[in-house]
């Protein structure tokens, strides 16, 4: 089974991620990996540690000239602030306690508190640095990892953003806009409509002036991925379930919503479902329209897969909101770290790489093998079968 880890914390020596389950012969483009995480450090609202940042991946197992052997994948990203933070976050037990820099007013709305109740620290440092958004470097990726073996079955996975603060998208745009969109070299809010991105942006400036932040809505789109993924038989296997629970574990996110759920959970029954037709032409069953979001039962029915992401405005304020100090117990303002005003269009990044991550995972289950040759015959196999239904 497909499945990954990563370990590393904001300010440490670096982030690891470790792939397992991938087969033998996937071509792995290093450039493509740059270009994925260099996408999710970008967007207009991001904070200073990007100017610090520029990540690369570097692979210590699991690829031999340019492909995969089968064996567990082992990336490691550097951070370039770690030299600003060796004497405030050593690993030594018996390093000088006098660089520490503690934390002991928690940030409402970050795992500050709750993690140091659960865990007995009294120094939230401890918990922002894991808890902290920089981790989902280590998602990208690993999703990158996915991206190109999916890639190379013709399913692609791109993101874009329909809404920050107040300001949502109020059009239907196309597969080539929101690819358009999410592969802008120098993205400002990775909004497919241009004046909608331009009133995105003032409301990015408005929290940047006012020592506020602001959140949004984002919108993954997976395309080309076969009928047949994920299964009603079992609660835990359900695809809708799995891609849900993956997206919702990304920082900040509040809620998942697949393909027109909110809306239709609103609506008539007559209006939501996708009339099915049949296509003697292309020996297929086709749909008129996709309010389902390609999943049916928890299965993929051929259509586009849409995921959409609500992220809440993030937690580190400039203008700091009211806490209690986790030592004294008296008032005090939360505590300050250098953050972002907006990270909508990196949400965006790494929910792609957490919806890729789920997708590779239930088409290697439903193909399986141990190499891209032998998946491509399971692959061709079951392409006849549908078409022959």
């Amino acid at each position: 089974m497909l499945r990954f880890h990563t370990a590393g914390e904001s300010h440490g020596q670096g982030l690891v991620a470790l792939v397992q389950g991938l087969p033998a012969g996937v071509e792995i483009d290093l450039a493509f990996v740059a270009r994925e995480l260099r996408r999710r450090q970008q967007g207009y609202g991001r904070g200073g540690r990007m100017k610090i940042e520029t990540d690369t991946a570097e692979i210590w197992a699991g690829v031999r000239r340019g492909k995969t052997t089968g064996a567990p994948v082992a990336l490691l990203i550097r951070n370039r602030d770690w030299e600003n933070w060796r004497d405030i976050l050593p690993v030594e037990a018996n390093a000088d306690a006098e660089g520490q820099r503690k934390l002991t007013a928690p940030r409402p709305g970050h795992a500050d508190l709750a993690g140091c109740l659960k865990y007995d620290l009294h120094d939230a440092r401890y918990i922002l640095e894991r808890a902290s958004a920089r981790e989902s470097a280590a998602r990208v990726a690993a999703g990158a990892m996915a991206k190109l073996l999916l890639q190379r079955f013709g399913i692609e996975v791109w993101s874009h953003v329909i809404a920050v603060g107040g300001v949502k998208l109020s059009r239907a745009v196309s597969w080539d806009e929101i690819k358009a969109a999410a592969l802008q070299d120098d993205p400002v809010l990775r909004c497919a409509d241009s004046a909608t991105e331009a009133a995105m942006k003032e409301q990015v400036d408005r929290a940047l002036k006012t020592g506020d932040t602001v959140g949004g809505i984002f919108e993954v789109v997976a395309r080309g991925v076969p009928a047949g993924l994920g299964t009603h038989t079992n609660w835990d296997e359900r695809l809708d379930g799995l891609l849900a629970q993956a997206v919702m574990s990304l920082q900040a996110v509040k809620a998942v919503e697949i393909g027109d759920g909110l809306e239709n959970a609103v609506s008539f029954g007559s209006t939501v479902q996708d009339p099915i037709g049949y296509s003697a032409e292309q020996h297929a069953f086709t749909r008129a329209r996709n309010r389902a979001g390609g999943l049916e039962g928890g299965i993929s029915n051929g259509q586009d897969i849409i995921v959409r992401g609500y992220l809440k405005p993030i937690s580190t304020l400039r203008r700091p909101l009211e806490s209690a100090d986790m030592v004294t117990k008296e008032s005090v303002q939360a505590a300050y770290e250098r953050s972002d005003v907006c990270v909508v269009p990196a949400g965006g990044v790494a929910a792609e790489a957490m919806v890729a991550l789920v997708i590779a995972r239930c088409f290697l289950e439903k193909f399986g093998g141990d190499s891209v040759v032998e998946i491509q015959r399971n692959v061709e196999g079951y392409r006849a079968q549908v078409k022959a239904f």
